[in-house]
C-alpha cells in the first residue's frame, strides 16, 4: 500500500503561559492568526482551526501541514504566540493511505474581529 504523509501541529497552551492584559492578548491573537495568513497564502497549510470544547482545555488548536516536522517546527518557530511563550507547537507526522484524505482552500481570518470560532485563547 502506499501512502502521503503530512505534518500535524497541535497548538498547546502551556501550564507557565504568562498572563497578558487584554489588550495585550488580543493584539497577540492577531499577530498569532496574520502569522497563520501568511502561511495559507504560501500554500503551506492543508487545513486548519482551533479545537472547541477539547478534553485537554490546553489543546488550542490544529495545523495540516505538506512539510516536514523540521520544517512544520521552524514555521512555528516565527509564530508570535509561540514566541510569546502562549502557546507551544507539538509536531508530528501523520500518514495516511494514498488519496484517502483530501484538502480544498483554506480560508482563514487574519485578525480576530474575522474569526467565526470564537476565542482560541482562554
Amino acid at each position: 500500500m502506499r501512502y502521503d504523509q503530512h505534518t500535524v501541529v497541535l497548538l498547546v497552551r502551556p501550564p507557565d503561559a504568562p498572563e497578558l492584559p487584554p489588550d495585550a492578548a488580543e493584539r497577540l491573537r492577531d499577530a498569532h492568526l496574520a502569522h497563520h495568513a501568511g502561511l495559507v497564502e504560501r500554500g503551506l497549510v492543508l487545513a486548519a482551526g482551533p479545537f472547541v470544547d477539547p478534553d485537554d482545555e490546553r489543546m488550542s488548536g490544529f495545523v495540516m501541514l505538506p512539510v516536514g516536522p523540521d520544517e512544520a517546527r521552524e514555521l512555528y518557530r516565527d509564530d508570535p504566540a509561540v514566541r510569546a511563550g502562549r502557546l507551544v507547537a507539538r509536531v508530528a507526522s501523520w500518514r495516511v493511505p494514498e488519496g484517502s484524505v483530501r484538502f480544498g482552500e483554506v480560508p482563514i481570518p487574519v485578525a480576530m474581529l474575522e474569526a467565526a470560532a470564537g476565542d482560541v485563547y482562554r
